[in-house]
């Protein structure tokens, strides 16, 4: 067990078991549930999934432990989504479903013209609109994007405390944070991130945070910075990512540097419907240090009450 220098304690995440047995009994359920919905026989189902009516027995009954191919075909015959049989939050009410039937299909605007109108309903990210939150700055991009480096040179000009997250990680933790996934997990590693994100707003009603560039898989973190942050997507292109990391000396993620510009590009992509729900962005490409940090600060402050600080 992992235990910080506060005595915040985690447990092992790889040390819990899977009750097989309630995953396929959950799953054949569901399958028996919809198929009974839509007035579907046992045998109507399997002709339609072209799958055999013992195997569709076996599924419903918990007992077969079935490919995922197999469950897209069920699926389809079903007329759902994949999800809704593997028992996701979204399928789980008819309120449920008819949102999802709602926004399925939609432009990203729309999505995000939704999005906007849940959280004044519910204001589950209502702070994004309040002064205050535009007191704190949180940087968010990929390694090599320069926040750090950037992060601690507006800091210090416009007088405001600078953090570093993985700093925060490592305080709290008493180890770094390749170690604790290493070691426990990335479970109980968003635990220490979401507790110094919360530290850290909790102290620091004005400062410059640096976070880490995978904060963004943890909803919940992420829709925490937004709310309490003025956040700023630092871009770059993946080359200079993969160079100013090497440059650094971090080469972990990058094994024998051979595919490290594909690596790069790739998790640029599958994080960048994320990122972009940053307030602002600064791209940091074919830029000087000095440039670089002109132009972040000249953002900040056109954006910012933080102005006034200097």
């Amino acid at each position: 067990m992992l235990t910080g220098g506060d005595g915040f304690r985690i447990k092992p995440d790889r040390m819990i078991p899977i009750d097989e047995t309630e995953i396929l009994s959950g799953l054949g359920k569901r399958v028996k549930l919809l198929r009974a919905r839509r007035g579907m026989t046992r045998r109507v189902l399997a002709e339609e999934a072209d799958v055999s009516e013992r195997h569709l027995a076996n599924l419903e009954s918990g007992t077969g432990n079935v490919s995922i191919l197999v469950l897209a075909q069920v699926a389809q015959a079903l007329g759902c989504a994949l999800a809704e049989l593997l028992g996701d939050e979204t399928t789980s009410t008819p309120e449920w479903l008819s949102i999802r039937r709602l926004l399925h299909g939609r432009e990203a605007p729309a999505i995000e013209r939704a999005l906007r109108a849940l959280n004044e309903l519910f204001g589950s990210v209502d702070g994004r609109a309040s002064s205050a939150r535009s007191s704190r700055i949180a940087l968010i991009g990929l390694r090599g994007a320069g926040k750090s480096t950037l992060g601690q040179m507006v800091a210090a000009k416009l007088g405001l405390h600078f953090v570093e997250l993985r700093s925060e990680i490592t305080r709290l933790a008493g180890c770094a944070p390749f170690e604790i996934q290493a070691l426990y997990g990335s479970n109980a590693y968003r635990r220490y991130e979401r507790q110094a994100l919360e530290e850290t707003l909790q102290r620091h009603p004005s400062c410059v945070i640096a976070t880490a560039g995978g904060l963004v898989g943890d909803s919940s973190t992420f829709d925490r910075l937004l709310a309490n942050c003025l956040t700023i997507w630092l871009q770059a292109t993946p080359e200079d990512h993969f160079t100013r990391v090497l440059a650094q000396g971090d080469v972990r993620q990058l094994p024998g540097n051979r595919n490290g510009v594909d690596d790069i590009r790739l998790t640029l992509e599958s994080r960048a419907g994320f990122y972009a729900k940053a307030d602002l962005t600064f791209n940091t490409s074919g830029k000087s240090l000095n440039d670089a940090f002109a132009g972040l600060l000249d953002l900040v402050q056109t954006h910012t009450p933080l102005a006034e600080a200097v």
